[in-house]
């Protein structure tokens, strides 16, 4: 059986391109035979969350660290670079002892 994931990408900046990148990320992982979450994918659909209330952006991303006490591990896709929301979520996986990886899918 594949390991449970949660996916970290850039979601803040040009969403839509972040946006495609996440979706390729999670693909990534499910060839790799893995089983992610990204709840950055999920939450922000819209009739779900709006990023930009504060409120509605702090609930999701607590729900999503929340999802992360089931995860095996946390993959960190850096190709579009870090953003402070994937910091959090790292901070999370390390407090909570789940290993980090950092992965990329382009090679320059």
């Amino acid at each position: 059986m594949g390991k449970l994931v949660i996916l970290e990408s850039p979601y803040a900046g040009d969403v839509e391109k972040n946006l495609d990148y996440a979706r390729e990320c999670m693909k990534d992982c499910l060839m790799r035979g893995e089983y992610p979450f990204a709840s950055h994918l999920l939450y922000t659909q819209n009739g779900i969350l709006d990023d930009k209330n504060i409120v509605e952006r702090e609930l999701g991303i607590n729900a999503g660290l929340a999802w992360g006490k089931f995860a095996d591990k946390t993959v960190v896709y850096v190709d579009l670079g870090i953003t402070d929301g994937m910091r959090i979520g790292m901070k999370n996986a390390f407090i909570n002892k789940r290993e980090i990886e950092i992965r990329t899918l382009w090679n320059d």
